[in-house]
């Protein structure tokens, strides 16, 4: 159970409150520093995927834990960010973001319970989801300068189109058992 990918799962999970309490120090460092921690964790779920493969190190712990993982990460700084900001944008797409990640988890679940799994299965389209997802929060996080900000609202204005996009792609895989049940 303990093998690589799956100590960079868990690491990822320990940086979170890390992540938190950076976020909230009153220094001029510690956006940069919050930031670069998501990074880290951001490089670690990459890494921890790669790995299990090229190592044949799979294993059905890792293999419930790491999206665990993940959700909680973007949860927890989507939901930080939006009290940070406090504007509708913000709000509304860590609405949608974070509703999108309990709607498809509970989609995978069911349809797993179906022996459907495979029809759920993560797409290319969540892929391009996760980067620019990623990309916006680090971002919005560090706010080194307003460039960086409008381009991390515009990347998240992606994400949450590729969120309802894919959403939906899911939606229509399922369809026959949703209609059906």
């Amino acid at each position: 159970m303990w093998n690589i990918p799956n100590t960079l799962t868990t690491f990822r999970l320990l940086l979170i409150p890390v992540f938190a309490v950076l976020f909230y120090l009153p220094y001029s460092w510690a956006f940069f520093a919050a930031a670069f921690i998501f990074w880290l964790a951001s490089v670690t779920d990459i890494l921890d995927g790669y790995l299990a493969r090229k190592l044949d190190q799979s294993t059905p712990f890792g293999a419930f834990l790491d999206p665990v993982a993940d959700k909680v990460m973007v949860s927890v700084a989507l939901v930080m960010l939006a009290t940070y900001y406090q504007n509708h944008f913000v709000t509304v797409a860590a609405i949608i973001i974070i509703s999108r990640e309990i709607v498809i988890s509970a989609l995978r679940e069911w349809m797993a319970a179906l022996g459907k799994r495979g029809n759920v299965a993560v797409s290319s389209m969540g892929k391009f989801k996760t980067a620019a997802q990623m990309l916006a929060i680090i971002g919005l996080i560090w706010q080194y300068a307003p460039w960086m900000v409008n381009i991390s609202y515009a990347l998240l204005a992606i994400a949450t189109l590729l969120t309802v996009t894919s959403m939906l792609a899911y939606f229509y895989a399922a369809k026959e058992q949703l209609t059906n049940s």
